[in-house]
């Protein structure tokens, strides 16, 4: 079998895990304990409705579980067949941000890409925060404006709640007939740890959209 999870996906099964290791802890009735089981196995496999045989038996192990070490032997079990995000050289990016001469990137040989659904980083000297998404053999980036909230508050890409910051970026939509100098920025509350934020997303739905609404197109 090759890679065929990607990383929303594996936070998903982790998260329908980390349930029914929860309720393995502190649920005593047998048919409770059996229905989180069967639910959280049917959640998973729901995401993947075109598994074969092989597939299906390994995410099907879950059923198993029944202690703590159970649980991480099988999310370890899944590692190897996760699907990496595209890997991406410094020039790539750079030809994504021309207008950024002197465009700061990560290290990008420390990133396991195992668990990326999209990169993102700061340049805290321009206050500037930097996303870059693959999309049908693609690579896309956008760039806006980051602003610390000071507060913890709903993340809009993982819907965990943590430290987070508003990420506003200049839409390139614009309406019929509007002067050159129209422009409209958008906006959300995200992770201010694009790391910790790609652990938790379980969808990329609500990423793509704000993406679409930014390059003002379809995706």
């Amino acid at each position: 079998m090759g890679p065929f999870i990607r990383n929303h996906e594996y936070n998903f099964i982790k998260k329908q895990a980390g349930i029914l290791h929860q309720a393995c802890r502190t649920v005593s009735d047998r048919s409770v304990l059996e229905s989180v089981r069967n639910s959280a196995v049917f959640k998973i496999m729901e995401l993947f409705p075109e598994a074969s045989g092989a597939h299906k038996q390994l995410l099907e192990q879950l059923y198993a579980c029944k202690e703590t070490e159970d649980f991480h032997r099988y999310l370890r079990s899944l590692e190897p067949y996760l699907c990496e995000f595209p890997q991406i050289t410094d020039q790539q990016i750079k030809k994504l941000f021309p207008k950024n001469k002197k465009l700061k990137i990560p290290d990008l040989s420390a990133i396991d890409y195992r668990f990326v659904t999209y990169l993102s980083w700061m340049d805290v000297s321009t206050n500037k925060l930097f996303m870059v998404y693959p999309k049908e053999g693609q690579v896309i980036g956008i760039e806006g404006k980051f602003t610390l909230a000071n507060k913890k508050s709903y993340c809009f890409l993982c819907n965990k709640t943590g430290e987070v910051g508003l990420f506003t970026a200049i839409t390139k939509s614009r309406p019929a007939h509007s002067s050159p100098d129209y422009y409209k920025a958008i906006g959300n509350y995200m992770c201010m740890n694009g790391q910790e934020c790609n652990q938790n997303i379980t969808d990329y739905k609500k990423l793509e959209d704000f993406l679409a609404n930014v390059l003002g197109k379809q995706m």
